[in-house]
Formats: C-alpha cells, sequence, structure tokens
C-alpha cells in the first residue's frame, strides 16, 4: 500500500507541476489526482494506526530508555509524528487546492503542498540505510 501512495502522491504532484508550469487548465482529471492521492494517504494512515496498536516495538515504547534504542525511538515517535504531520499537510493543501479561484492558484497549491506532504513522508521511510531505522524496501 505504501507504495501505491508513493506513486499516487508522485503522479500528483507531476500533475501539479505540469499545469502550473504550463498554465493548463485545471481538468476533472486533475481535481480526481488531487482527491485520490489524499484518499490513499488517509488509508495508508488507518492502516498505519492500526499496525502501530498491535507492534511489538511500539507496545515496550518507553521514552526514557529512547537512548539506548534509536530503532524503538523511530518507531515509536517519530514515524508517526512525521506521517500524520505529512498526511494533515496533504489534506490541508487537497482541502486549500479544492477551493482556489483560478486554475493557476489550484495548481500552484497542489504542487506546494503535495511537496511538502512528500518531503515529510521521506524523512519518516525506514530507509535500509538509515542510522536510526533500517527496514528492506520490499519484504516478502
Amino acid at each position: 500500500m505504501r507504495w501505491v501512495v508513493l506513486a499516487g502522491l508522485l503522479f500528483g504532484l507531476f500533475r501539479g507541476y505540469r499545469g502550473w508550469l504550463g498554465r493548463h487548465t485545471f481538468a476533472p482529471l486533475d481535481n480526481t489526482v488531487r482527491h485520490t492521492a489524499a484518499t490513499l494517504a488517509h488509508v495508508q494512515l488507518l492502516l498505519g494506526f492500526g499496525l502501530y496498536a498491535v507492534s511489538p516495538l511500539v507496545r515496550t515504547f518507553h521514552l526514557r530508555d529512547a537512548e539506548h534504542a534509536p530503532g524503538a525511538l523511530f518507531f515509536g515517535l517519530l514515524h508517526a509524528v512525521l506521517m500524520v504531520t505529512a498526511i494533515v499537510v496533504l489534506t490541508i493543501g487537497s482541502a486549500l487546492a479544492k477551493r482556489r479561484p483560478d486554475n493557476a492558484a489550484k495548481f500552484r497549491t497542489m504542487a506546494l503542498w503535495f511537496t511538502a506532504a512528500l518531503l515529510l513522508m521521506l524523512l519518516a521511510v525506514p530507509w535500509p540505510f538509515s542510522p536510526l531505522a533500517s527496514r528492506p524496501y520490499f519484504r516478502f
């Protein structure tokens, strides 16, 4: 699901920057992409909350012990806070873009807020090279 969210967000960014810089008309497809990207992120957030609730790593997490276990700190606090913040930013950007009066403002709002959401999401990913928490790109 995470890759679907990333693909939807990247496609939304593509449509946003393309429309903003190319001075295109905000078509129904652009509105659908905006709405779908936000919806996919919300579904992923709900799945993430479910996984957070049942995770044994998070269940044993205590902030006072975090300095000795950076992986626990990452998944117990940083990942959750950054991802929720990213989806809030994405949601605000989607809502603002929908309400803008002209095409350029819609595309600009979508592009800038979706970019901020993407950057927050990329900060919150447990990359394989991360010193805080390392996870493989794909788990089979």
